[in-house]
């Protein structure tokens, strides 16, 4: 057995834990001047006041970037780090969802050394050291505060990773308080997204491994229990929860054994047409549990126990229990069944099909190999 596991040093698990940010920072770090990555919807909604005053109060010189988005451009990371440049920023820490995270990790990077962008795409090309960098996020999915990924649009519709240990944040703050009055289909979208960061972690080609799977059994246990009642009651404070701590054991789970042919078709839909992440995974996720099934299901059938199926002497049999489990789910949720409602062209099917196999990252990860007729067939059955 041999294998490689890592995650964030510091996970800070708490109900209304950003009242005191402050505090937990101060314990790790004396840095003063510090940034506040986040998106515009964030700060209007009010969700930041009670970080920004306990910052305050303890003599924090708080400055605040708010122009991220979905899919944030390499434009909108480099005018952060630019402002942040200015403001002479000796921390940073990212409040929201995966984009707003995503940026803040590579703001800390890219203020401490002097590599350019376009050195550090990829894996491992990061060199040096980091700024001081906190995580908040304010929903219940990426798994982004505990990853050391970063994914940022490039062009039109094209996107590129940053994937190296400087990644990886020194807190992880999870007030799940936070996601409180996160939209249903929000809450929906990003719910699933942890799924499926849980499922295709357990189903890794590569670096599969017993602490990723511990992760990710746990990861989707919470999950499961718990959508619907997010979905339908967003006030539930164990619902809430659970999502958020089985969204970041998810995140720590595929930090380690990476997804594969889910995301991979995933991202052509966001890079075309902008369908939000979670909303991808949802529409893909199905195909691609069916496609995988003949080298999978034996891993489906021990999913299936952790979210409490019952157990049958038919190990293919459980499988599709399993995965009937998981179709049932995505319905209820109220997440989109199907690319035509989320306004994909019938003829552009092709062109994502192409775009797909350019994610040859998250590709060599799927259990079985897929070709690009094979992620047109994927396409066709959702549309």
């Amino acid at each position: 057995m041999q294998f490689v596991f890592q995650t964030v040093p510091c996970v800070h698990m708490e109900w209304g834990a950003s009242k005191h940010i402050a505090k937990i920072c101060s314990d790790k770090f004396n840095e003063k001047n510090i940034l506040i990555v986040t998106d515009a919807g964030i700060r209007k909604a009010g969700i930041l006041q009670s970080a920004i005053q306990s910052l305050e109060d303890n003599k924090f010189n708080v400055h605040i970037f708010d122009r991220v988005s979905a899919d944030p451009s390499e434009t909108v990371l480099l005018e952060c780090v630019d402002f942040a440049k200015k403001a002479e920023i000796d921390c940073v820490l990212g409040v929201g969802g995966g984009s707003s995270l995503d940026v803040a990790k590579l703001v800390a990077v890219l203020l401490k050394g002097d590599q350019e962008l376009s050195g550090i795409y990829g894996i491992g090309n990061v060199k040096g050291d980091r700024k001081p960098l906190v995580l908040v996020p304010t929903t219940a999915g990426t798994g982004s505060e505990v990853t050391n990924i970063s994914i940022i649009t490039t062009g039109a519709t094209t996107k590129m990773g940053v994937v190296a240990h400087q990644l990886y944040a020194d807190i992880v703050l999870l007030d799940a308080q936070l996601t409180i009055g996160l939209p249903k289909i929000h809450t929906a979208a990003t719910g699933i997204d942890a799924m499926v960061h849980a499922i295709e972690a357990y189903t890794s080609r590569h670096k599969k491994n017993p602490l990723s799977d511990a992760l990710a059994r746990e990861a989707l246990r919470l999950l499961c229990g718990s959508l619907i009642k997010a979905c339908c009651d967003g006030e539930d404070q164990s619902a809430r929860e659970n999502m958020q701590l089985g969204a970041t054991l998810a995140g720590q789970a595929f930090a380690n054994s990476p997804v594969g042919a889910v995301h991979a078709l995933a991202y052509p839909l966001g890079g075309h047409y902008h369908v939000p992440h979670g909303i991808s995974n949802a529409l893909m996720l199905e195909p691609v549990l069916r496609f995988n099934f003949d080298h999978a299901y034996h891993l489906y059938a021990e999913l299936g126990e952790a979210v409490g199926l019952e157990k049958k002497r038919d190990i293919r049999e459980q499988a599709t229990d399993f995965i009937e489990f998981i179709v049932s789910l995505l319905q209820r949720s109220g997440a989109p069944r199907f690319l035509r409602d989320v306004h994909v062209a019938e003829d552009m099917l092709p062109v994502l099909a192409k775009d797909a196999m350019k994610q040859t990252r998250l590709l060599q990860n799927n259990p079985i190999d897929v070709s690009e007729n094979d992620a047109l067939k994927l396409y066709e059955q959702v549309f």
